[in-house]
C-alpha cells in the first residue's frame, strides 16, 4: 500500500507479531525486565543474608515492639484489646504455637514491681531493643539503594536513625489503632445488619481484607519512603509499595499455610515456637526485599526515561535525604 506522501506503508499499526496493541505488548515486555532486573539485584545483593540478620534483631526487638504498639492502642481502646487484636493477627500469621510465644513475651514484658530507676532504665532498654530492627532494617535497604554508610555524624547520625525507626513504631501503633476502630465498626455494622440485610457477611468481609490491604501497603510505603538514606518519589514509594502490600498478602497466606500443616514446631522442642515467628520473619524479609528491588528497578527505569516527577536518586543512588 502507499500513502499520500508516496511512499510504501502498512496501512496498520505493527503488532509485535503478537496480535497485540504495541503499547499492551511492550508495558509487557518492560515489567517483566523489570522484574528480572528486581530478581538479580535481590540475588547480588544477598537478600537472604540480610532476611537472616533481620530475623536475629527480630528476635530481640519484637516484644519491645509490640509493647510499645499496645500502649499506642490502648489509650482508645485499652490494652486488653490491643492486646488481643496483635495476639489474633499473629494467631492468623504464624498459627496457635506462634500466638502463644508472642503472649508469653507480652507477659513477661509486663513487670509493676519495678523501682523508679528500675523502670526508667528498663524504659530505655526497651527503645533501643525495640528501634534495633529498624536500624538494621535501614542498613539493608541502604544497601539496595546503593548508599555509603556516612563518613560523618557519629552520635547524631545514630540519634537520627534511632529518633527515625521510633517514629516507624508510633507509626505501627497508630495503625493498630485505626485497624481496632475499623474492626470495631465493621462488627457493629455486622450485628445491626445481620437481622436487616441478608448476605451482607461476604461484603463486610470484602471490606475488611480491603482495610487490611490498605495497612500493609501504609506501612510498607512509609518504611521505603523515610527509612533509606535515598530520596525515593511518592510515586515510586508508592507503585513498590502496592506490589510489596500484594506479594505480602498473597505470602502471608502461603506462609502460615506452611507453618500450620508443617512439625517445624515440634523438630525444635521447647525452642520451637520461637523458630516458627523467626522462620515467618525470614520470609517475610525476603517479599520486603524483593518489593523493595522492585521499587529501586521501577525509579530507575522513570528516570532514565525522563518520566516527570522522576526522582535523581534513581539514576544517582548515592544521593542522600537531606
Amino acid at each position: 500500500m502507499v500513502n499520500k506522501s508516496g511512499k510504501a506503508g502498512t496501512g496498520a499499526a505493527p503488532n509485535n507479531g503478537h496480535g497485540r496493541p504495541p503499547r499492551v505488548y511492550d508495558g509487557v515486555l518492560v515489567y517483566l525486565s523489570l522484574l528480572r532486573e528486581a530478581a538479580n539485584a535481590w540475588s547480588d545483593h544477598r537478600a537472604s543474608s540480610m532476611g537472616a540478620a533481620l530475623a536475629f534483631y527480630a528476635t530481640f526487638s519484637i516484644a519491645p515492639i509490640l509493647v510499645i504498639t499496645i500502649a499506642i492502642a490502648g489509650f482508645a481502646f485499652g490494652a486488653e484489646a490491643a492486646r488481643g487484636e496483635v495476639i489474633a493477627q499473629f494467631h492468623g500469621l504464624t498459627g496457635e504455637s506462634g500466638a502463644k510465644t508472642i503472649q508469653g513475651l507480652l507477659a513477661a514484658s509486663y513487670n509493676s514491681d519495678l523501682g523508679f530507676w528500675a523502670s526508667v532504665i528498663a524504659g530505655i532498654t526497651l527503645l533501643v531493643a525495640a528501634t534495633s530492627v529498624f536500624a538494621e532494617l535501614k542498613n539493608s535497604l541502604d544497601v539496595i539503594w546503593g548508599e555509603q554508610r556516612p563518613v560523618h555524624g557519629g552520635i547524631i547520625a545514630l540519634v537520627r536513625g534511632r529518633l527515625l525507626s521510633f517514629g516507624l513504631i508510633l507509626t505501627i501503633g497508630f495503625l493498630l489503632l485505626v485497624s481496632l476502630g475499623v474492626s470495631a465498626v465493621l462488627a457493629a455494622l455486622q450485628k445491626s445488619w445481620s437481622g436487616s440485610f441478608a448476605g451482607t457477611g461476604w461484603l463486610l468481609e470484602g471490606l475488611n481484607s480491603l482495610f487490611s490491604f490498605l495497612v500493609v501497603f501504609a506501612l510498607f510505603a512509609s518504611i521505603y519512603k523515610w527509612l533509606p538514606e535515598a530520596r525515593i518519589a511518592w510515586r515510586d514509594v508508592g507503585i513498590g509499595a502496592a506490589i510489596t502490600a500484594a506479594l505480602f498478602t498473597l505470602g502471608k497466606f502461603l506462609i502460615g499455610l506452611y507453618l500450620g500443616n508443617s512439625q517445624l514446631a515440634a523438630g525444635f522442642g521447647a525452642a520451637g515456637s520461637l523458630v516458627v515467628i523467626l522462620v515467618w520473619v525470614y520470609y517475610s524479609s525476603q517479599i520486603f526485599f524483593m518489593g523493595a528491588e522492585l521499587t529501586r528497578a521501577y525509579a530507575g527505569y522513570r528516570a532514565a526515561r525522563g518520566s516527570p516527577g522522576a526522582d535523581p536518586a534513581a539514576k544517582n543512588p548515592a544521593s542522600r535525604r537531606l
